[in-house]
């Protein structure tokens, strides 16, 4: 059980004594968690004089916020190691955060609504990840701007260094490091696996995904206790690399074994693109990260409630606020779902701190509460970053009981016990079914039947998408990434994830209810096990066949709580006990998703689009191209088709020309609008970027007999 875990059965007693105890004094304690000081910077316009329709100037406030919170508190104690963080003079913990509030200028013309996002390893994605065209100095075609929403941003990682200028500076938070209670150091044993693009001579401890991230140093650049392996695929023996052949150092521009340094891995004769690397070394000074979801909300619930800080500094939102929104997309998606579990969308004034939260492409969780957290890592994905936690259950919203590990429970438990929980839209992309257990959000962990869902939750599947969407925007891949076999997947599903954006704030703010949930089912048929995925044999494409993500139950020492993805971990690599079933999103006879919400691309396509790709000689060959999917473009004539082999039916024969594609993307396009899955406003414009990438396919305007 991890240190200081509190049993979610204790929650509604804790909450009932901290009430009653409220109203007996008249006030709740002042030892809450709580923002004591934040201080911004001028405003500044990064779109300049650009006037949003209904709305108008936007302003920009950047600053840092200051906080701290009662390690005593009951509800803080599931923070890990925060008994061991150093104390103020008041016996508080203490952290601060970069804050970013991009606002109306005017504020009578928003609606009311802020959108905190959970920065991306530092970075904001939106409102580029809704907006169209957005750029540095663009917010292009302006969407949440015109939708007069408030767009907030807080730190939470606290691992994280900005880059050098010109790069932006990151959205970052500062947090203390844990130290026994004499303070001595505490030291641990920690795992880094890495993979490489382009073959180099030395790598960063921590590598690859977890970019901006200096990584735990290890205690000493003497190597004969730790061990460096190697290893072709994910579940291949892993082969040890002598020590004599490795250092702790940098090989950038000095031979090895280069420059001693404890945060950098030199390997003799470099470190190639067809290997899986991993290192298991002990490392010292570990961060109490867990305070980033501590941070989080109370920057949120100030912005939201109070009028000003400690020392009387406004509030800039203050009163502006009605109802507030959560989104996390990716890694913060898993971070978003994290922070709901745990119990931290209420605050120390028993207020909901979100009304509402849209957790994107992140079916599982973020490990942000373990001792030598490492947030930035991948969590369960097939080629590499496989076996880090938080793919652990519950991964479904409402109660379920795991027979693998013989636990009941769910994500909404503790706010459920608080009366806390916020409404949800979760949306996912095909690739979470294929790389991350997604369809365990819906289905019970044996596989055999499907789970209704909570009242306050909606889940779509954006069918045939890969994990970071495509720009309808952008032209038709030409190429295929690095390292993979087919062009990345090219259908969008920008317009739906905002349309369910507004079906959320709706929801929230009037109590219309979303449009329904889609996405594949046990009952239907459409989420099957991989062997019976009818993928087409289409010339030239290798796969699916084993390149599926499987979900295990990992043994990673006594004082590991799998459940809340939270404690101290012993054992590295973790040792596997048990694997669950696996299943898949049916496909169609062109090798598209039957089931789930079917994009206009999808729903008048013009290849076959994959929550999959496939890695190529020098990279691992037949792996998956981790969170990168396909895109395999239909012949453009009957002609070509035969000629290749290809069993699919071709652009002319399915369409004519493009005055008939264009006659049935508008009817896709009016059936989107009608399920509320598309918005009207969007409807004209989704289909002109239809109508461009069909010509780019080969569509002609000539009639041709289909």
């Amino acid at each position: 059980m991890a240190e200081g875990f509190v049993r979610r059965a204790d929650i509604r007693r804790i909450a009932a004594i901290t009430c009653i105890a409220g109203l007996a004094s008249g006030f709740v304690a002042n030892t809450e968690a709580r923002v004591t000081r934040i201080v911004f910077g001028p405003a500044t316009y990064p779109y300049g004089t650009t006037l949003f329709d209904g709305v108008g100037l936007y302003e920009q406030l950047d600053g840092t916020a200051y906080g701290e919170i009662d390690p005593e508190d009951p509800l803080n104690k599931v923070i890990q190691d925060i008994k061991l963080a150093p104390r103020n003079a008041r016996g508080m913990v203490e952290y601060s955060t970069v804050v970013s509030i991009l606002k109306p200028a005017d504020m009578s013309h928003s609606n009311r609504a802020m959108l905190l996002e959970i920065v991306n390893r530092g970075n904001k994605l939106n409102p580029g990840f809704y907006n169209v065209g957005t750029s540095s100095t663009s917010a292009g075609d302006g969407f949440l701007e015109i939708q007069g929403f408030t767009l907030v941003w807080a730190g939470w990682q606290a691992d994280l260094v900005s880059p050098p200028a010109p790069k932006p500076p990151l959205i970052t938070m500062s947090a203390p490091i844990a130290h026994h209670r004499h303070g001595g150091t505490i030291t641990g044993k920690v795992r880094s696996e890495f993979i490489l693009k382009n073959p180099a001579p030395s790598q960063p401890i921590l590598a690859d995904s977890s970019s901006n991230t200096p990584g735990y140093a290890s205690v000493t650049t003497i190597n004969s206790h730790d061990t460096l392996t190697m290893r072709v695929h994910q579940n291949d023996p892993r082969m040890v690399i002598q020590q004599s052949d490795w250092s702790y150092g940098d090989c950038t521009s000095t031979p090895f074994p280069g420059v001693p340094n404890p945060r950098m891995v030199c390997l003799k004769n470099g470190f190639d693109t067809n290997h899986i690397y991993e290192l298991v070394y002990t490392a010292r000074d570990p961060i109490v990260m867990g305070l980033g979801l501590a941070a989080l909300r109370d920057v949120g619930t100030f912005l939201r409630h109070e009028s000003k800080d400690d020392v009387g500094t406004p509030n800039p939102l203050a009163g502006e606020i009605q109802w507030s929104l959560l989104n996390g997309i990716s890694q913060s998606g898993r971070l978003l779902r994290t922070f709901l579990q745990l119990g931290f969308n209420r605050d120390e004034q028993l207020r909901q701190v979100f009304d509402g939260m849209q957790p994107h492409i992140g079916s599982v969780r973020n490990y942000i509460n373990v001792r030598f957290s490492q947030p930035g890592r991948l969590a369960g994905t097939q080629h590499t970053e496989k076996q880090y936690p938080g793919p652990e259950g519950p991964l479904t919203y409402g109660r379920s009981f795991d027979p693998f590990t013989g636990e009941e429970g769910g994500l909404l438990d503790r706010c459920e016990e608080t009366h806390t929980c916020p409404k949800i839209v979760h949306t996912m992309s095909d690739i979470e079914y294929w790389e991350a257990s997604g369809a365990f959000d819906t289905v019970d962990p044996s596989g055999t039947h499907d789970l209704d869902l909570p009242a306050n939750v909606r889940i779509y599947q954006f069918s045939s998408t890969q994990h970071g969407g495509f720009s309808p925007a952008a032209p038709l891949p030409a190429s295929a990434p690095t390292g993979c076999e087919q062009r990345p997947n090219a259908n969008s599903y920008t317009y739906n994830i905002r349309a369910l954006l507004v079906a959320l704030l709706n929801w929230v703010s009037k109590d219309v209810e979303p449009p329904p949930s889609r996405y594949s089912s046990l009952a239907a048929g459409t989420l099957v096990r991989p062997e019976r995925v009818a993928f087409p044999s289409i010339p030239g494409v290798t796969g699916p066949t084993g390149i599926w993500n499987t979900r295990l139950v990992y043994r990673r020492g006594e004082r590991y709580d799998a459940s809340d993805v939270s404690g101290v971990i012993s054992i590295e690599p973790p040792k596997a006990r048990a694997e669950y079933p696996t299943l898949l999103p049916q496909v169609d006879v062109d090798g598209n998703d039957l089931d789930g919400l079917r994009s206009l691309t999808l729903m008048v396509p013009l290849g076959t689009y994959t929550g999959w790709n496939v890695r190529v000689e020098g990279f691992s060959k037949g792996d998956a191209c981790d969170l990168t999917g396909g895109y395999i473009p239909f012949a453009a004539t009957k002609a070509l088709r035969e000629r290749s082999g290809d069993p699919r039916l071709s652009l002319e024969e399915r369409y004519g020309n493009l005055a008939s594609y264009m006659t049935r993307v508008s009817a896709a396009a009016a059936s989107l609008v009608n399920q509320r899955y598309l918005l009207q406003a969007d409807a004209s414009v989704a289909a002109g970027f239809a109508f461009m990438r069909a010509g780019e396919a080969g569509l002609t305007a000539q009639p041709t007999a289909p």
